[in-house]
């Protein structure tokens, strides 16, 4: 049974609260006015992970070609055995455009092989499902000039105009208010502190809820308040209840201490 209405309204309101406290903090107005770079010259890179990603891959690959402020393109695949290399492989629609692949899905493992070829002083890391919208690229240079800005991420939204899929939108900017910053919100970060902290682990499951706590330990996080579109099949397959449920609970064993790599072992990965 889904959520009832009045559960959803009040999710919403707090989502839309939070939401606003988190933007405010992110104008550049309030941030230090010391520039690393005065002039338009910071360079992106762009770096998508895949697996068996043939029905998402073009979009997204068609969605970054629009953007006018992305340098480079960086596709890591992780072994796919459907179509998704003959797509990649294929497209001639980006300038800059690297395919690196691998033998292993692992998406931590994939994105830090990404940042290994990429030339870019901020690294934008992209899910293979998840589509940025047209100025999103300036919107982080314009962020990536100041020097306490050490990465951000955009606002989710999710494919659909389902009652759960409303709920899910609405449920993301209340999450993110209490520390939960995930990959699909596209999150970028300036290459040197990637380097310093060590980029991404090797983690079977959160390696975007692990990289983002220790980023935040190295200087302001903020918020982009445009949207990126992302697919809810996390949340899709069976019942919707019972994969929110099951999600949230992962989520509570991995913030009171239990290892990514036992937690994996019975969360399996979902591609629709």
């Amino acid at each position: 049974m889904i959520l009832g209405e009045r559960k959803i309204k009040l999710f919403a309101l707090r989502a839309v609260y939070f939401d606003y406290k988190t933007f405010s903090k992110s104008v550049p107005n309030q941030l230090d006015q010391t520039f690393i770079n005065t002039n338009s010259a910071i360079e992106i890179s762009v770096i998508i992970p895949t697996f068996n990603e043939e029905l998402s891959i073009k979009k997204t690959l068609d969605a970054v070609s629009r953007l006018v402020n992305v340098d480079e393109v960086i596709v890591v695949d992780g072994g796919s055995t459907d179509k998704t290399l003959e797509i990649v492989e294929s497209y001639n629609g980006l300038k800059k455009f690297k395919l690196i692949k691998m033998t292993e899905a692992n998406r931590g493992r994939q994105l830090h092989e990404g940042t290994k070829h990429a030339k870019g002083e901020v690294f934008w890391f992209l899910h293979a499902d998840t589509k940025p919208v047209q100025g999103s690229g300036r919107q982080i240079k314009q962020f990536m000039r100041y020097k306490e800005v050490i990465g951000g991420n955009f606002e989710i939204s999710f494919a659909g105009d389902t009652t759960w899929v409303r709920f899910l939108s609405k449920l993301y900017p209340y999450l993110r208010s209490v520390g939960l910053v995930y990959g699909d919100s596209a999150m970028f970060v300036r290459r040197a502190v990637y380097e310093k902290i060590g980029g991404f682990r090797h983690l079977p499951i959160f390696e975007d809820l692990d990289l983002y706590k220790r980023l935040q330990r190295r200087g302001r996080f903020v918020h982009i308040n445009l949207p990126v579109t992302t697919s809810p099949r996390i949340f899709e397959n069976r019942s919707l209840l019972l994969n929110f449920s099951r999600w949230s609970f992962f989520q509570g064993l991995y913030w009171v201490g239990f290892p990514p790599r036992l937690l994996a072992k019975f969360h399996k990965p979902i591609r629709k």
